[in-house]
């Protein structure tokens, strides 16, 4: 039986140009290989999973091929990589120091990647401050860390700092696209856009989400089987519930309700997305602010068709009537008959303008 590698580690890119989502800081690594203006020390803070440990490693390399010091089967001589998460002592970093002392026997330079650098101790990064003020010719330091607020001032005037964003829904759906192509993984589009979604920025969370699906929906990852596995409310649940309530039918939004309280869904986050449901209607009903709908583009169509069935007052009365229910959820002593109500308010919403037009003819 052949091992499985996940596809964070099997797609991990191993060139600039294939990091995803970091052009601001790829584009500034390579210019400064290239003029060698490189710093000493260099500090790479940013959320989990957007690619700091892999730009490290991409950059550790480059300096290793451009100074001659990469052996033929392409491995790299001066790297060394140090987890500060569990070598985070004083004893760790005076080791550490001791070894940058000497002068590497191949090439020019020693580069020494310290991920989650936050986690040293207050000692630690005491005896650290003057190697990383001083450093040798021959060393360059990349540090990596999740929470920069954590690492001392004196540390962070020593460093160059790059700051790694979030990667955009979109920048992280087309990475799944070519993904699933190259593994043969059938997939609908907007349950990659899901998945990005639910990743929230972060590449490696979106990858492992990814393999878990694509081994759940046996490579045939359809929006449904997405919401059901990220146990995530359906867009088509919250579109059947809002027609039911343009129509009136009370009863049947109450049922559908239901159902999804027997599905295990909190109906306070089923509220909350209702009310999220309407804005996003809202969006819909105008070409400028389509854009700010976060779905894939055939749930984007569905949202425009539903739009047209309401008019803007009436949408902005259902956000309002979602949000009180929001908001006095906790409160109640009943929350269930917090959102039914909500519901019933809802479903009445345009039989009042149907009965405003009969009594005016």
């Amino acid at each position: 039986m052949e091992n499985f590698i996940v596809s964070a580690r099997k797609y991990r890119p191993q060139e600039f140009n294939t990091v995803v989502g970091q052009s601001h800081i790829t584009d500034t690594l390579e210019h400064a290989i290239e003029e060698n203006q490189l710093a000493q020390a260099l500090l790479f803070c940013g959320p989990r999973g957007v690619g700091k440990t892999t730009c490290a490693r991409i950059l550790a390399r480059k300096i290793n091929e451009k100074d001659g010091s990469v052996s033929e089967d392409g491995f790299a001589y001066n790297i060394y990589e140090l987890d500060a998460a569990s070598n985070n002592s004083v004893d760790d970093i005076r080791e550490l120091i001791d070894q940058v002392r000497f002068a590497p026997q191949v090439g020019k330079y020693k580069v020494y990647i310290i991920d989650e650098v936050h986690m040293l101790s207050s000692a630690a990064f005491n005896a650290f401050l003057k190697t990383l003020e001083e450093p040798p010719a021959h060393a360059i330091f990349i540090l990596a860390t999740t929470e920069k607020h954590k690492i001392i001032p004196t540390i962070l005037s020593r460093c160059q700092i790059y700051d790694f964003k979030r990667i955009v829904i979109e920048d992280i759906q087309s990475h799944l696209r070519t993904i699933a192509q190259k593994e043969n993984i059938q997939y609908e589009d907007d349950a990659l856009y899901l998945i990005a979604q639910k990743a929230d920025g972060a590449l490696r969370d979106a990858l492992s989400i990814f393999d878990r699906l694509s081994t759940f929906s046996q490579k045939n990852i359809t929006l449904a089987k997405a919401a059901e596995v990220l146990n995530i409310l359906d867009y088509d649940q919250y579109l059947t519930i809002v027609d039911f309530a343009k129509e009136n039918k009370i009863p049947e939004v109450l049922f559908a309700f239901n159902e999804i309280v027997k599905k295990g869904f909190d109906p306070h986050i089923f509220i909350a997305g209702l009310g999220n449901h309407f804005r996003d209607l809202m969006m819909a009903q105008n070409t400028t602010t389509i854009d700010l709908i976060e779905v894939g583009e055939k749930t984007k169509a569905k949202f425009v068709e539903q739009a047209r069935k309401w008019n803007a007052q009436q949408l902005i009365d259902a956000i309002e009537i979602c949000n009180h229910a929001d908001i006095n959820y906790k409160n109640s002593k009943n929350p269930r008959l917090t959102v039914e109500i909500a519901l019933m308010q809802l479903a009445s919403l345009t039989a009042n303008v149907d009965v405003t037009k009969k009594k005016s003819s």
